[in-house]
């Protein structure tokens, strides 16, 4: 990164940013998440130093596994999926789409991983373009 960004504006930057993430340590433990009262995938205080594979569905599990294994033995540095899920207005689905990535070092040794999600139905919607001061 380039530059320095002060404390009190990098906490406002995470929390501003149009997405939701999670960041996990090499041992897959839980280290922090933003946008804790609007996620879409909330989780507990009691989470933070959990092991992530407590904080997710069991029926995901093997692929969050896959994913963690394959990033660590440097297979993969990231992964891209996306679901529908009722969190519109009167329970309306909407399209989430959540990526992984691998946190690396200048060496490229494994620090852990940034699980992130984003509602992109709107995103789906734009057509034409809408200029800066449109």
């Amino acid at each position: 990164m380039i530059g320095k960004i002060d404390g009190k504006i990098l906490e406002s930057l995470l929390e501003t940013i149009p997405i939701e993430f999670s960041v996990l340590d090499d041992d897959d433990k839980v280290l922090a998440w933003n946008k804790h009262e609007t996620r879409i995938f909330k989780r507990p205080e009691a989470a933070l130093g959990r092991d992530v594979r407590q904080c997710h569905p069991e029926r995901s599990l093997d692929k969050v596994e896959k994913i963690l294994n394959e990033m660590k033995e440097g297979i993969r540095d990231s992964a891209r999926f996306w679901i529908d899920l009722p969190i519109g207005k009167n329970g309306q689905k909407e399209k989430v789409m959540i990526e992984y990535y691998a946190l690396r070092d200048k060496e490229g040794n494994y620090l852990g991983c940034l699980e992130s999600s984003q509602n992109i139905s709107g995103i789906q919607k734009l057509e034409g373009e809408k200029r800066l001061v449109d």
